[in-house]
């Protein structure tokens, strides 16, 4: 055994200790960096609206930095808690404050501030001042020339001040008070800031334009679908999921602080897939990255509604599926068919109950539906459709598996396969072409002696799907089939193989079977910016109904584009729109109000020369601005400014030709609008007449 060398290293010479203060000054710099003499909460009033609690370390009345709160109320047992809740952004929130980009004055556009100056020096009241300003074509052109070409000023608060009140009182008393307009993104992002401009347009007479539709955070899905804005699940309901579909919405990114509970649905056994074009951010969270062709998510839900539909619903027969498509569902409801023109059968409305003998005398009976009853082998009429709603009886519009009349059990029936079939003309409108498939349907005696055709619309959603049922007409042969909407059809408009739709829509409708409906599609802003936005959600919603999934914790369609709502809102909307003093807002949607005043509608077609629409259908025929005149006219939809007169002078002229009262003034504008004496100004809106005076715009680039 060799013997083992030991060396010995002696310290290095160069090596010393250092016992300079001022070589440490570096140590009293850090320490002054984290000083602070107070912590305040406080949050960030941005528009993701996570709305996160933040402690604010305060030093001399100046941030110094901030920290993530920990101290969140659990939930529930069994799902993980709130934090940590909080992003990048947040935390770096001082350097916004303290930015020398922020801006702190107010600054006017230079020819607008020369053109104040010598009007105030010839006029001294203000109103004076801004009217000779306003009635001088040549100066309202020559700050309005100025827009979008720099040449701002600083200027001081009380010339700002006085410039934006005499302009607000000048419009009201000249063209009215609906001729001052306000925009402020949603409220959730800071409450007392909205309500402040808010209460201040009610009380003047003025106009709040919305603004959750404005920028299409407000997905048109839901209320075509359910009647509601936008309910959605609380995020960490996502922890109870065992299916998530991401579709356009990148968590990491825009759900920071709660992208948490995606990882640790993960952890606990969730499936998520993601369908992107691009290798997002929440990509590598996902068991499965979908890459789908931009704007086709669609196509690809379409295919799947046709797996689960063909092989959960008609071949399987899943009870579950069923029973909750019956009950939750219009499915049961009955169709009336048609011939049009041609002789051809097509969809028409909904079955009304006052057209039977047995419903004759109810209440509103052109708008309350019918249903095949297998109790009563026959047409019957369950509560709470729409004539419910409004009757004379109130309480009565929560849909019943009940007899509207006698108050007896309904059994609803979904299909009429097995009775007699007739063939219906379905569109394809990816293909702008039109195709007839066969239907079962049964034959409903009338009141007048004559009979309706009916279908259900189950089995009119299974045409359109086209799920082959051994019935006549071009239903496709199979999944490889090319017919819309089979695996084989989306493929080239989605990327996606067959393949793996069939093995996602089986996953999907297996998970749902066996959880209950705990299958989940978070969706967002990827989808709702697109052309079309509505008919891609309605799309994956059928997935999520057809699986009973939608009202199930764990499932359902979870929309996140900021946040609309405000748990207050009750209190905060009496002070926000001034409900104490005003009895009815001046509220409009902003989308229409910029469509028109922008001159937008000028620079379209007619539907048909974009869309490929069904023969002879009153509902595609005409112009947007035709339907927008239409809506007002009819009283379905607001616009401002109104009349093509002064609201104030309006009320005036009534009281002069005798009117009373309130309802005086209406009763003397209804006859002046039936005369051609008064016009809306959406009718002609570049008319001077009609043009909005003054636009408010607070928190909102």
């Amino acid at each position: 055994m060799s013997k083992t060398k030991v060396t010995e290293y002696k310290a290095s010479r160069w090596i010393s200790d250092l016992v300079d203060p001022e070589t440490r000054s570096w140590e009293e710099f850090y320490r002054n960096r984290w000083q602070h003499d107070k912590v305040v909460r406080s949050t960030h009033g941005v528009n993701c609206t996570g709305s996160c609690s933040w402690n604010i370390y305060v030093k001399d009345g100046i941030v110094t930095w901030e920290m993530q709160a920990t101290d969140y109320p659990t939930l529930e047992d069994g799902i993980p808690p709130y934090e940590p809740r909080g992003c990048q952004r947040g935390i770096s929130f001082s350097w916004y404050l303290y930015s020398p980009l922020r801006v702190r004055y107010p600054y006017m556009r230079g020819a607008l501030l020369d053109l104040w100056e010598a009007a105030k020096t010839k006029h001294g009241d203000p109103v004076s001042a801004w009217a000779s300003i306003q009635e001088n074509p040549e100066s309202r052109a020559r700050y309005q020339r100025a827009r979008g070409k720099g040449g701002l000023r600083r200027v001081s608060w009380e010339t700002s001040l006085e410039l934006i009140a005499a302009s607000c009182i000048y419009t009201a008393r000249t063209h009215g008070p609906d001729r001052i307009t306000g925009f402020s993104p949603i409220p959730a992002m800071s409450m007392l800031s909205y309500a402040a401009g808010s209460r201040f347009l009610q009380l003047l007479g003025g106009v709040n334009l919305s603004f959750y539709d404005w920028y299409c955070d407000l997905p048109p899905a839901s209320p075509e679908t359910w009647g509601e804005q936008t309910d959605v699940n609380e995020s960490a309901d996502w922890y109870n999921a065992k299916f998530i579909a991401v579709v356009g919405s990148n968590l990491n990114m825009t759900r920071t602080p709660d992208c948490h509970y995606a990882v640790e649905a993960r952890h606990n056994g969730s499936k998520l897939v993601v369908f992107s074009p691009d290798f997002s951010q929440v990509s590598k969270l996902a068991d499965e990255w979908m890459p789908i062709h931009a704007g086709q998510d669609g196509a690809f839900w379409m295919a799947v509604n046709h797996v689960i539909l063909s092989e959960a619903h008609h071949r399987d027969k899943v009870k579950y599926f069923l029973d909750y498509t019956a009950t939750y569902t219009d499915s049961p409801f009955l169709v009336e068919l048609q011939k049009n023109a041609k002789g051809i059968w097509r969809p028409g409305q909904l079955l009304r109950a006052g057209r039977l003998e047995r419903y004759q005398g109810e209440e509103n009976g052109e708008w309350k539906f019918l249903v095949w009853d297998e109790n009563r082998g026959g047409p019957a009429m369950p509560k709470g459709s729409v004539g419910d709603r409004w009757g004379k009886q109130q309480g009565r519009w929560n849909l019943l598996p009940e007899d509207g009349l006698d108050g007896s059990p309904i059994k609803p029936v979904l299909t009429h396969l097995g009775e007699a079939t007739i063939e219906i003309e379905v569109d394809d409108f990816a293909d702008g072409k039109t195709m007839t498939r066969g239907v079962p349907v049964r034959q409903i005696k009338l009141a007048d002696g004559g009979t309706a055709t009916v279908a259900t619309v189950y089995d009119l959603l299974m045409a359109q799907f086209g799920v082959n049922r051994g019935l006549p007409g071009a239903y496709p042969k199979d999944y490889d089939d090319p017919a819309p909407f089979t695996p084989a059809w989306q493929e080239d408009r989605t990327g996606i193989s067959r393949a793996n739709v069939l093995r996602f829509a089986r996953e999907w409708s297996r998970t749902a079977e066996k959880t209950g409906g705990r299958c989940m599609v978070i969706i967002g802003a990827g989808v709702n910016h697109w052309y079309h936005n509505n008919l891609i959600y309605r799309a994956a919603i059928h997935a999520l109904v057809l699986t009973g999934c939608v009202g199930v914790n764990g499932g359902g369609l979870a929309h996140y584009v900021g946040q609309e709502k405000l748990a207050p809102v009750a209190s905060w909307s009496s002070i926000a729109m001034a409900r104490d003093w005003v009895g009815a807002n001046r509220l409009q949607n902003a989308p229409s109000w910029h469509y028109v005043h922008s001159d937008q509608w000028r620079y379209e077609k007619e539907f048909s020369e974009y869309h490929p629409t069904p023969d002879g259908s009153e509902l595609t025929r005409g112009h947007t601005m035709n339907m927008q005149t239409r809506a007002v006219r009819m009283g379905w939809l607001p616009f401002y400014p109104q009349f093509e007169r002064n609201p104030v002078a309006l009320v005036q002229d009534a009281k002069s030709a005798g009117a009373k009262d309130d309802a005086g003034v209406v009763q003397y504008t209804v006859a002046q609008l039936k005369a051609k004496q008064l016009n809306f100004t959406v009718e002609d809106p570049d008319a001077a007449t009609s043009w909005p005076r003054v636009w408010f715009i607070w928190r909102g680039n």
